[in-house]
């Protein structure tokens, strides 16, 4: 029924907020190989714009190490091409059809700068969930307002929206947490560890 206020539907945008804040973290570079950097580069090839895994078979052989095996050997050039005009900072090397990028150790001032660009990732995503609970509350406001639901309901509606926020935006603190310590133990490891 239409008249029915379904908490669950914003729920379900909230965690699909936390999911898409997961998977673009997963993009920075913390001085490990993760296939995942590659999944915001897009490459200029069969007239459009297409994933690096579309073209190529992507692989982490050593833990500083990206093999990229390109299937069709016109798309090497273009695809060294958009990972150096990308933010990742590193220059690949090419063999034949295989591009491999060799992951270097980050430099204190680049962490500091993973930091800040991490924290800002995050204060968008808390943004996009606080955004999804005006949108639930607006919801709220018309329903009572063509009285579909009562003062009591309600109010007891916000609470469930207040607390699904609060909930959420604490799991995008926790995540933020640990890729901070991830991005920091790697440093401190570094830092002990002759490379």
């Amino acid at each position: 029924m239409s008249s029915e206020f379904n908490q669950n539907s914003y729920l379900t945008k909230m965690d699909k907020s936390i999911s898409s804040f997961k998977k673009d973290i997963s993009t920075l570079r913390t001085g490990r190989a993760n296939t995942s950097m590659l999944d915001t580069i897009k490459v200029d090839c069969y007239g459009q714009l297409m994933p690096v895994e579309q073209l190529a078979t992507v692989s982490v052989p050593e833990a500083r190490l990206i093999s990229i095996q390109v299937w069709d050997k016109s798309n090497v050039s273009l695809i060294d091409s958009a990972i150096q005009k990308s933010d990742l900072g590193i220059n690949p090397l090419i063999d034949g059809q295989i591009i491999r990028l060799r992951i270097p150790d980050l430099t204190e001032e680049r962490r500091k700068d993973l930091i800040k660009v991490l924290k800002n990732m995050s204060e968008k995503s808390k943004i996009s969930i606080r955004n999804i609970r005006r949108e639930a509350n607006e919801e709220l406001k018309k329903k009572l307002k063509d009285k579909n639901i009562s003062e009591d309901q309600n109010k007891n509606f916000e609470k469930i929206i207040q607390k699904i926020t609060d909930t959420s935006i604490e799991k995008i603190e926790q995540i933020t947490s640990d890729k901070e310590k991830e991005i920091i133990q790697i440093w401190t490891n570094s830092t002990i560890l002759p490379s």
